[in-house]
């Protein structure tokens, strides 16, 4: 057994990514890649730190032969408990990304109805929108394991999932510029009807405040869910095997239920359906400003460091 492989067995049995591991040796997770796919050799620092690391001998790591791993007593200080881990195979991969496809513009078409709900028919918006949000619930409920449970992808799927993310950065960058954009200039209408004493241009002023609001969150929503499927997979950003153990979550679909809550108690209860529309274009920027800032965080970590909250 060669190093890259003993390198791939150790860092599974740890349940940890590529990632966490080159952030335990301070190098960058192509270079853990390179190691795994023997296409380069760590240094010998790197080999003592992980010896560390993974609690074993360093003969152990660099002899060329099978066998037990030699644990030491060092291993107390980066052990975690061991946990089998769930096998995805490429058709559950595949399914699971379809899906999501299937499934993503439906959920950024339900919160755009409800955020333009104040313009036309506020019920008749709202409970589409519900009624799209527990059919793709349905949907993908029995993929809820790979956001809570560290998994290992068999043979091949990483592969297919990476090429896959790769295609799509380039659009999910753009998308997220855009609806944040869509967000931040949505306040230009309110604006430019302060300049008029004609009420119609300050109502189509709001309207075209949520107009804009709405396309704005729709581009983000269809664009993050699909980024976060290949995320979820690949135990990446908020989804690593760290983040699953700490019992941390995603808190979109929450943040949006009490969003939605908040602005149906306040109308009812006001009964002042012409001004609590207010929540919705403060809900979408704040929310997606902020998914906006985190995903520049997460591919940029050491630039943002002390930068990004």
């Amino acid at each position: 057994m060669i190093l890259a492989d003993k390198i791939i067995e150790l860092r599974k049995k740890n349940g940890w990514s590529q990632e966490e591991l080159a952030e335990k040796v301070g190098v960058s997770r192509q270079s853990v890649s390179k190691w795994e796919g023997a296409l380069s050799v760590p240094d010998l620092d790197k080999i003592l730190l992980m010896s560390r690391i993974f609690g074993v001998s360093t003969d152990y790591l660099l002899k060329d032969e099978f066998g037990e791993p030699e644990y030491v007593e060092t291993k107390d200080a980066f052990e975690e408990e061991e946990t089998p881990l769930r096998r995805v195979s490429m058709e559950e991969a595949v399914s699971f990304l379809a899906v999501k496809k299937e499934t993503a513009p439906k959920i950024a078409f339900a919160v755009f109805l409800c955020i333009v709900s104040p313009i036309i028919t506020l019920i008749v918006f709202v409970a589409a929108a519900v009624a799209i949000f527990i059919t793709c619930g349905m949907k993908t409920d029995r993929y809820e394991y790979l956001e809570k449970e560290p998994i290992e992808l068999e043979y091949g799927v990483s592969g297919m999932v990476r090429e896959r993310q790769s295609r799509m950065s380039e659009a999910h960058t753009r998308d997220t510029v855009l609806g944040i954009c869509l967000c931040v200039l949505s306040a230009v209408p309110i604006f430019a009807g302060l300049f008029t004493e004609k009420e119609i241009y300050a109502v189509m002023g709001i309207c075209a405040l949520l107009f804009m609001v709405a396309c704005g969150v729709l581009v983000l929503i269809r664009s993050g869910i699909l980024w976060e499927s290949t995320q979820k997979l690949l135990q990446e950003g908020d989804y690593t095997v760290k983040n699953k153990k700490s019992a941390q979550s995603p808190v979109a679909g929450i943040y949006w239920t009490l969003v939605t809550a908040g602005y149906l108690a306040w109308s009812f209860w006001s009964g002042e359906w012409n001004r609590t529309w207010i929540i919705w274009p403060v809900a979408g920027v704040h929310g997606y400003a902020a998914v906006g800032f985190g995903i520049i965080k997460q591919k940029h970590p050491r630039r943002t460091a002390g930068v990004l909250p």
